[in-house]
């Protein structure tokens, strides 16, 4: 939005400035929409997943996996051997999405996935 400064004495436009970027405002957070459609893009090959960890999915068996989602860095927790629910998710511009155990039911990504979406990219985490 632009803000103008006039002149008192002859009420004419001396300069202008815009607006565009406010240090002091936080950055919104990531919605669990957000991270569930790059994860669907992944799913559906719209987007490319890497795994972001030493260990592969079946190596790992229980704990926290990494992957990369074109610069998405997501972490999902591997309950022995299934794919369970969306711990983190940063994206390249700083927002974040974080598990809190005190959320609705629905409010992670993962439970957000079709059971066709889950079941995929549940097979896809093993080849990784």
């Amino acid at each position: 939005m632009p803000v103008y400064l006039w002149q008192n004495d002859q009420s004419r436009l001396v300069s202008f400035m815009t607006l565009t970027y406010c240090p002091d405002e936080p950055t919104p957070a990531l919605t669990a929409r957000e991270v569930c459609q790059v994860l669907r893009d992944a799913i559906l090959g719209r987007r490319t997943m890497i795994r972001a960890c030493a260990q592969t999915w079946d190596e790992l068996y229980a704990g926290m996996f990494m992957i990369d989602v074109e610069g998405w860095s997501i972490t999902i927790f591997n309950d022995c051997g299934e794919l369970d629910y969306c711990e983190d998710c940063r994206c390249s511009d700083g927002r974040r999405w974080s598990f809190d155990s005190g959320d609705r039911f629905g409010t992670d990504p993962i439970a957000l996935l079709s059971t066709w979406e889950h079941q995929t990219l549940e097979g896809m985490l093993h080849q990784l």
